[in-house]
């Protein structure tokens, strides 16, 4: 049977085993789910193949950054319930794995997972994580992490609503000081709020903006069908900017904005102008708990009451 990604995706979140270990393990069970998992109990996984079949999709965001403030990283770390994503030791663990991952040279999680973990070095940070979900008693996953290094300026980072988001944003600037940072904590935040895909238009490619043309253009047509190519372009066009003034974080209305009409773009420039400096925010990193995965949703009280009676 062939091994496909979205087997070894669903693999990876019911035991928090590495891509690679899960495709190895589909590969030798001819892809039987259930055989899977205890073959990767057998090559020391047991931890976190006893949890297999509860998906991970809650958890925290946590932002590392160095003492220098030109390094920096955001981490998700996943556990089954909101209960334990607020627990004391369940958060310490993630500030200690966002601690790891700041100065890792892994490029992605699976070499991550492999290294020596920092705060024992007789286990790995796979061997860590299995520890800990034994424990911690839920299924856990180190799902991403992504850094920023900025030579030339500094990197700023925000939490929102206790980890559900967390954002970092790149910024190049030769002048630091308490506005400039209190102007990127602002960008970061209103990130968090807006959900930007882009920073700037920039970033954009000529593809996606012809996809959207195209779709567009259908639209047009059939809300105007008696309408001319040159109407129909205009229609277009306006769209296309007004679904790019959504999506890139730059152009976007800034939230704080007295005026409701000042861009975010535009709020940098004021505030450059204003402390004499040359700023340009480069890119953003924007983590959402779960993002993109399967929630499962259970009621909790009744999940304690079976877990009591012993079933």
């Amino acid at each position: 049977m062939a091994v496909t990604a979205t087997m070894v995706k669903e693999l990876r979140e019911m035991t928090g085993a590495g891509m690679m270990d899960c495709k190895k393990a589909l590969s030798a069970t001819d892809g039987d789910m259930d055989k899977a998992v205890d073959f990767l109990r057998e090559k020391g996984l047991a931890g976190a193949a006893k949890k297999a079949g509860r998906i991970a999709a809650e958890g925290v965001v946590v932002t590392a950054l160095g003492e220098d403030g030109k390094k920096a990283v955001a981490v998700e770390v996943n556990a089954e319930t909101d209960f334990v994503a607020k627990n004391e030791k369940f958060q310490t663990y993630a500030a200690d794995v966002a601690a790891q991952a700041l100065n890792s040279n892994a490029a992605d999680i699976d070499s991550f997972m492999e290294e020596t973990w920092a705060k024992d070095p007789s286990m790995t940070v796979k061997e860590a994580l299995a520890s800990q979900i034994s424990i911690i008693g839920e299924n856990m996953n180190i799902r991403r992490f992504e850094r920023i290094f900025e030579d030339n300026g500094f990197v700023a980072s925000y939490i929102h609503a206790g980890g559900k988001i967390g954002v970092l944003i790149d910024v190049e600037t030769d002048v630091v000081n308490d506005a400039i940072k209190e102007m990127a904590k602002n960008v970061a935040m209103q990130a968090a709020a807006l959900k930007p895909q882009f920073t700037s238009r920039d970033e954009v490619s000529a593809e996606y903006i012809e996809k959207e043309k195209e779709i567009l253009t259908v639209a047009a047509k059939n809300e105007k069908p008696d309408a001319n190519d040159k109407i129909i372009s205009g229609m277009v066009m306006g769209r296309v900017n007004k679904e790019l003034k959504e999506i890139c974080l730059l152009d976007q209305v800034y939230v704080k904005a007295e005026d409701g009409k000042q861009s975010v773009g535009q709020y940098v420039a004021e505030v450059a102008k204003a402390n004499g400096a040359k700023i340009k925010v480069k890119k953003f990193v924007r983590f959402e708990t779960g993002e993109g995965m399967e929630k499962k949703n259970e009621d909790f009280a009744a999940e304690v009451a079976k877990q009591m009676a012993g079933n």
